[in-house]
Formats: C-alpha cells, sequence, structure tokens
C-alpha cells in the first residue's frame, strides 16, 4: 500500500503520540475517532448509480483528504459470453496519477490491482448477488459493472472504497423486464374456417408476440428507461470496511498518510450485515489469535455504528434528490 516517506524522528514523534496516556494524535482526534466525511450521490449522470465520497477535506478551502468516485453500468449478457442466471458483479478499482504522484507507472498498475483484488473478490462473492439481476432464466442476465476511481488519496483508502461503493450500489436502479415469446401459428391453413363471406378465416390466430410472463421466453423488453427501474435487492447487505493500524502497544482507526506510514500491520475486517464477510492482513507486522479476537468484536461495534450512519445519509440523499427531481418537473410545466 502507498504511504508517505517520513523521517526517522517524524515517526517516533508520531508512534510516541500514539502511545501516550491519553493519546495525541496530529490532528487531535481520539484513536477511534474518524475525520469528517461528506458524501453524494447522482453524481455521474450517465450511470446506473453513482457517488462521490470524502474523508478529511479541509473544510475551508476544500482541499486534501481522500476522495473516490463510484459508478455502477448495468449491461445484458447472454449466458454464452459468459454470464450466468443469478448474474455478474464485477469491480475494478482505477488510481489517478495525481493521488500517487511519487508512484512509477509500473507500481501504479500494482496497487491497482491489488486494491481490485480485495474489492472484487468481496463484492462478487455469490452470497451478495442481489435477486433483480436476473432476466431470462438460462439465457441472459445483468452485468453490473462497478468503477471506482481515487481522485486523491490522505489516507484509509480501504474504508473509503467500501463506503463509495455500497454508496453507489444503493443508489442503483435496475431496469423492469418483461418476456416475450414468439408464437408462430398452428395448424396452418387446415386450421383455418369460413367467416360470413366466405373468406378463410384463422379462428386460432393471435398476436405474433405475447408479453405475458411465460416458461418459454425468447427475448425480453424493458418497461422502463434505462436510468429508472427498481433498486438491488438487499441494498443494505453490501459490505463495509474497518481498517485497524497497529502500532506497539494500541491500534487505531482512519489513518491518515503520514500515520500509516507508522503503523506496522493492517488488519482489514470486512462486515456484511453484521457478519464477517472476510479479513485482510497488510503488513510485515505479527498479531495474536487473542488480538485478533479482540479486534474482531471492536470491528463489529464500530461497523455497525458506520452502517447505521451510512445508511442514514444514504436515506437523506434520496430525498435530497426526489425533491429535486420533482421541483424540475414543477419548474417544466410552468
Amino acid at each position: 500500500m502507498a504511504s508517505s516517506s517520513i523521517s526517522k524522528a517524524e515517526s517516533a514523534y508520531i508512534e510516541v503520540g500514539l502511545s501516550e496516556q491519553p493519546p495525541q494524535r496530529l490532528d487531535g482526534r481520539a484513536l477511534t475517532d474518524y475525520r469528517a466525511m461528506s458524501l453524494e450521490t447522482g453524481t455521474a449522470p450517465l450511470a446506473n448509480g453513482s457517488a462521490r465520497l470524502t474523508i478529511g477535506r479541509n473544510p475551508h478551502d476544500g482541499s486534501g483528504g481522500t476522495e473516490i468516485l463510484a459508478a455502477t453500468k448495468l449491461e445484458v449478457e447472454t449466458n454464452e459470453d459468459g454470464g450466468s442466471d443469478q448474474g455478474r458483479v464485477v469491480c475494478s478499482v482505477t488510481c489517478s496519477p495525481a493521488a500517487y504522484p511519487h508512484l512509477s507507472s509500473n507500481a501504479l498498475e500494482d496497487l491497482q490491482h491489488d486494491l481490485t483484488t480485495v474489492i472484487h473478490t468481496t463484492l462478487s462473492h455469490p452470497s451478495l448477488h442481489p435477486d433483480n439481476l436476473k432476466i431470462i432464466p438460462g439465457k441472459k442476465s445483468w452485468l453490473l459493472s462497478l468503477d471506482l476511481v481515487i481522485l486523491s488519496d490522505a489516507g484509509n483508502i480501504y474504508d473509503a472504497l467500501f463506503m463509495a461503493a455500497r454508496a453507489a450500489l444503493w443508489d442503483t436502479k435496475v431496469p423492469r423486464t418483461r418476456f416475450i415469446e414468439y408464437k408462430a401459428k398452428k395448424g396452418g391453413p387446415a386450421s383455418g374456417g369460413k367467416g360470413r363471406d366466405g373468406m378463410d378465416v384463422d379462428e386460432t390466430a393471435t398476436s405474433g408476440f405475447d408479453t405475458r410472463k411465460t416458461n418459454h421466453a425468447t427475448d425480453f423488453e424493458l418497461l422502463d428507461y434505462w436510468d429508472e427501474g427498481e433498486v438491488l435487492d438487499g441494498r443494505e447487505r453490501w459490505p463495509l470496511c474497518v481498517t485497524f493500524n497497529l502500532v506497539p502497544k494500541t491500534h487505531f482507526l482512519d489513518a491518515t498518510q503520514v500515520e500509516e506510514a507508522v503503523a506496522v500491520l493492517k488488519v482489514l475486517f470486512i462486515f456484511a450485515s453484521s457478519s464477517v464477510q472476510g479479513m485482510r492482513m497488510l503488513g510485515p507486522g505479527e498479531v495474536t489469535s487473542a488480538q485478533i479476537k479482540s479486534l474482531l468484536k471492536e470491528a463489529e461495534t464500530h461497523s455497525r455504528n458506520i452502517s447505521s450512519a451510512l445508511d442514514s445519509k444514504l436515506k437523506d440523499e434520496d430525498v435530497r434528490r426526489n425533491q429535486k427531481a420533482s421541483e424540475a418537473f414543477s419548474q417544466q410545466r410552468r
């Protein structure tokens, strides 16, 4: 993971401050405090769902902080092209060169690969698949692509990526579909009869397209525009990450880049609906099983608090955007 290069004296100063009683962080926060966050959904008009998340931005000039842009796009794919009946979720992470000016192009690609691996392996797990990604069983389904772009990195990038991903997936709308079956006329001319004027009439003739739900659908039609539809099933289940940064004698949350340079080990706990979805350890440090159990219990509490606060903010965003759309519609009618 990319981090800032700091001197030994600065590293020792930060480490001593974190280990003191009470702990002293450079920005005055407690060990478990997060920096100020801002979140906005619907930031990419051409996406099916999108969000922009910032952590630790300077409130005076809007500079600094970790900033993530996330967007989802739905595409139809067939089973012959690698699709599945349940639909697929594919994730990718792109790092802006401006966010990591000290990294070479090869190092930046390695970082993108590592971040993508963590996000994709977690969010594409079958246990998280929404039920409404199905279209035609055995034939077609939705491919949900989630793209995350790191615009700036001021620390705690994993937590930020998972929060931005959950916000974009929460905002995603899946267009409703309806099966279409083409039916040929049965029996040919022999099945016809005579009309009042002596003309041949096919008494069994029906419309060539039957839009009722059938078991032999050959295609589908959209009931919504591409940017409308239903929310993803189980959108409140998408996981969140809690990253513990370990230094001798203590641990802390939401590290800045200079604090990350001091941490000898990072432990990532990923929770989905209060159950553990995954865990990773990054760094050369070591941790005992007793420490893992203690950190896991603490992480569950933090994850529950973050999930509650995030869902509340996302619901507020839904209300804000609905009001904005209603006002725009009212102005158009005048």
